[in-house]
């Protein structure tokens, strides 16, 4: 016990005071958010959703000392199995979870509810980590890429069946961390390519014209350069494949339902559906809008009040920082954001084990992932997807799951001396 002690001693305690004041900020916010002045109650009310997620921060906080006493070895050592668990937990979901909007991803005892996937993302990561540690495995080498792919599409593929597309998306995060540890650039290009083609085919509604002008472009490239017959064939085959994907993007949007069409096509046009899908982020760009420099005080915001913004404890918790503090308050908090993953990222890189390093990259690439497309998803950059801001949205699951995450990478970290000793032992 003295030895674990003396490591907890040597925490990253900057890490520790950004969660905190993160933690903080964001129930004082979701406070903010259900806050009646007609009927008043207190922050600590356990009626409303700051009350109840007081008590998650409280266990969160039992958590992270369970955490402290657990010897480090161990979440390398189960790593495997955490992820085994997690999976069968995903394989059961769409048959025992209760349905909650169309979909079957939580379990429900009492008024208990857990969402498997959003601890899966923590157990994905670790086994990533424990995989990549062999001292064998090198992903330039296309057998490790597939078996590296296959260990995150396998709960990918069990959340869609859910189905929860916006968490199913998280786990595209995690090719951050394989950048890092060599997975060849060529991949990433394809990926971005494919991204740009997916913009424009949906951007575009002449699908015609697309194909037109990607084999156009690929027509001039050719034209352009050097007529070597390598080089000209890998160019009509990448053309070809371009003009393949625009097409099965199109193919794809058109089957899906027309609500998750309308939230895809709301990115270009918002006035698609303004009462509709269209709702949630327009009512949210208002509500940020209207905070103006110095927002309109705390529990002052209008729009909050008013419940204009649907889902605005979980997914759309920004607007009500950036409606009642403006500005100034989402600069501070996005800024907040920036240093934990600006620090977490200089801690993966010191680390001295490979599992502890990849582990690190797997935390910083999910959590920019959730920063990112949350604020993006609130003031209109990215389509509406339904995941939570760390730290901020309300609910025990996305508090625990972080929170758990985070914890066992400072875990590591604290002992990346003593693993030095054991690995050149």
């Amino acid at each position: 016990m003295r030895q674990q002690d003396i490591h907890i001693g040597k925490l990253d305690w900057a890490s520790v005071l950004l969660y905190a004041v993160l933690v903080f900020l964001g129930w004082l916010n979701i406070y903010a958010a259900v806050y009646d002045e007609q009927v008043p109650k207190s922050i600590f009310d356990l009626s409303i959703n700051s009350g109840i997620q007081l008590v998650w921060i409280a266990t969160a906080v039992v958590l992270i000392l369970l955490i402290m006493i657990v010897d480090f070895r161990f979440f390398e050592s189960f790593s495997l199995i955490f992820y085994g668990i997690f999976i069968i937990l995903l394989v059961l979901t769409p048959f025992l979870g209760k349905e909650i909007n169309g979909q079957r991803a939580w379990f429900e005892i009492g008024a208990f509810r857990l969402q498997p996937a959003e601890f899966a993302k923590f157990a994905t990561a670790l086994a990533l980590a424990k995989f990549m540690e062999r001292p064998n495995v090198k992903l330039s080498e296309f057998k490790y890429q597939v078996q590296t792919v296959g260990l995150i599409m396998l709960p990918v593929l069990l959340i869609l069946l859910q189905p929860d597309t916006g968490t199913a998306m998280v786990y595209s995060s995690f090719f951050i961390m394989l950048y890092r540890e060599g997975l060849p650039q060529n991949y990433y290009i394809i990926g971005i390519a494919a991204v740009f083609v997916f913009i424009l085919t949906i951007a575009v509604e002449n699908s015609l014209a697309v194909l037109i002008s990607i084999a156009a472009v690929g027509l001039l490239i050719i034209l352009l350069g050097k007529k070597k017959t390598k080089r000209i064939l890998f160019i009509s085959f990448l053309t070809v494949f371009t003009m393949g994907i625009s097409y099965s993007v199109d193919q794809v949007v058109e089957k899906l339902p027309p609500h998750q069409q309308n939230r895809i096509k709301v990115l270009f046009n918002p006035n698609i559906d303004p009462l509709g899908v269209g709702w949630n982020v327009t009512q949210s760009k208002i509500a940020i809008g209207s905070g103006g420099l110095t927002g309109k005080g705390y529990l002052e915001g209008t729009q909050t009040k008013y419940d204009f913004v649907p889902e605005q404890v979980t997914d759309f918790i920004f607007c009500t920082l950036g409606e009642e503090f403006g500005w100034f308050g989402s600069f501070v908090v996005i800024s907040l954001f920036v240093l934990l993953l600006g620090r977490l990222l200089y801690l993966a890189e010191r680390q001295r084990s490979r599992f502890a390093r990849v582990y690190g990259y797997g935390v910083v690439s999910i959590l920019f992932f959730h920063f990112a497309i949350n604020i993006a998803m609130t003031i209109g950059l990215f389509p509406t997807i339904g995941i939570p801001l760390p730290f901020f949205s309300y609910g025990g699951s996305s508090l625990w799951s972080f929170t758990i995450m985070l914890f066992i990478f400072l875990k590591l970290d604290a002992h990346r001396i003593q693993v030095l000793g054991r690995m050149s032992g």
